[in-house]
């Protein structure tokens, strides 16, 4: 591993281990469920919840938390999922296999007028086989998570999602159907179509993930091609369980890259964007970015430098073509550590030091703004963490100190079918 010193393996031991209890202090224990985030009333988001399964068992290698503790707290998840009610019912937990974005952290029930969510019912599936594929000893609680999480991945009709077209619809609600777009073109949503072209009950053809790859917008970067997506989790969402070092796609392999490498270059895109900085925002630099989706000022305000700034609170942030208001995600540099090492301690180290405002409880909240006037250097501080930062935080860095999940899931039939039928060939496939 790449560490400077010693300081910097115990900085990365102390954020990897608050980001992942967050899984036990926001989790509700009679359901499994995780909170969206930190804020107090705050509901249960199914992707959150998924990245809890997937980061149970970093916290059993890492000493965080007993084998059997974890075992048990994904049962219980995985029970109130295969027991909870599926059916076109506005209240329900889900529907066709697939589960509302937001449920109510007691209930279980849809919450906030939801929809039914194709990207987050995969995320929190993703989590469900990352469960089946590390409890994999001959005992009863194990046992009977291996077969829940079959259960769980078998229900999922993601064919119905297709509606009679090539892509995958966004989602759906039960008053007004499916919502108005597609799976269409680079994003978040590579493990949404290898889970569902892998289904054993209700699969996806070929065609839809052509479809998919059909509007893939590329550009070039530094004389190399790149793969474009603004916001930086589009980059590692997926990466967090697909191994993609050395296999390629169709799509990929036209232009001689793969999506590692393409990731690779989006944290280049994100760095040569804010050392340039062509907002003249505070403390843009080679040690300071990550623009993603997050939380930002809520209404227009002076800058410190007197300017007037238009501010849209939750956006999909990027580089290098924007939106951008001078908020960062201060979690996204140490989440690129498996791609680029070096740039994502180096980034880590700055913000810890020069703002330590940006950690609570000992984990990241989920974004701030030094451009704006404020008590600290921090100027404009979100007031929570989210579960999603410390998911993909959780992964990330486990995957780059022991290749934990990217081992596991290589032998995953599920993911290895799911792969092979999107085209993908190469490498550890």
């Amino acid at each position: 591993m790449l560490f400077k010193n010693d300081i910097d393996t115990i900085l990365l031991d102390r954020l990897q281990q608050s980001a992942f209890a967050y899984f036990v202090d926001y989790a509700n224990p009679e359901n499994g469920l995780i909170a969206d985030t930190s804020l107090e009333g705050a509901p249960s988001s199914i992707a959150a919840t998924g990245f809890g399964l997937s980061a149970y068992p970093a916290g059993v290698e890492r000493g965080w938390m007993t084998r059997q503790d974890a075992a048990a707290r994904t049962l219980t998840t995985l029970r109130f999922f295969a027991e909870s009610q599926q059916s076109r019912d506005k209240d329900a937990t889900g529907y066709k296999g697939l589960y509302y974005h937001f449920l109510d952290m007691k209930t279980g029930r849809r919450t906030w007028r939801s929809e039914l969510s194709l990207i987050d019912s995969a995320l929190l599936i993703a989590g469900v086989l990352t469960a089946a594929a590390y409890f994999n000893r001959d005992d009863k609680v194990e046992a009977e998570i291996r077969s829940l999480a079959d259960m769980l991945y078998a229900r999922a009709n993601w064919a119905w999602a297709l509606d009679g077209k090539e892509a995958l619809w966004l989602g759906w609600k039960p008053r007004s159907g499916f919502l108005p777009y597609r799976w269409e073109s680079y994003s978040e949503a590579i493990i949404l179509y290898v889970l569902a072209l892998a289904s054993p009950s209700y699969p996806i053809g070929r065609e839809s993930y052509d479809a998919f790859a059909r509007k893939f917008e590329w550009m070039t970067v530094r004389d190399q091609p790149f793969l474009y997506a603004g916001p930086l989790f589009i980059h590692l969402f997926s990466h967090a369980w697909i191994d993609f070092r050395g296999i390629r796609d169709k799509a990929v392999a036209a232009k001689d890259t793969d999506y590692f490498e393409n990731t690779c270059r989006a944290i280049a895109v994100q760095r040569d964007y804010a050392i340039t900085n062509p907002g003249s925002f505070s403390g843009y630099g080679a040690d300071l970015w990550g623009l993603t989706s997050c939380d930002g000022p809520l209404r227009p305000r002076r800058l410190q430098d007197g300017r007037q700034q238009e501010f849209s609170g939750y956006a999909a942030r990027g580089a290098p073509f924007g939106p951008d208001d001078g908020t960062i995600a201060p979690w996204a540099p140490l989440a690129c550590l498996p791609f680029d090492p070096k740039a994502a301690i180096s980034a880590t180290r700055n913000i810890v030091s020069n703002y330590p405002g940006v950690i609570e409880e000992g984990r990241f909240l989920g974004s701030f703004n030094p451009s704006v006037p404020g008590k600290t250097k921090e100027g404009w501080l979100n007031n929570r963490s989210v579960g999603l930062d410390q998911g993909i935080l959780v992964m990330m860095i486990e995957n780059y100190r022991s290749g934990l999940f990217w081992d596991m899931l290589r032998q995953s039939p599920v993911i290895r079918r799911g792969l092979k039928k999107a085209g993908f060939s190469g490498g550890w496939l």
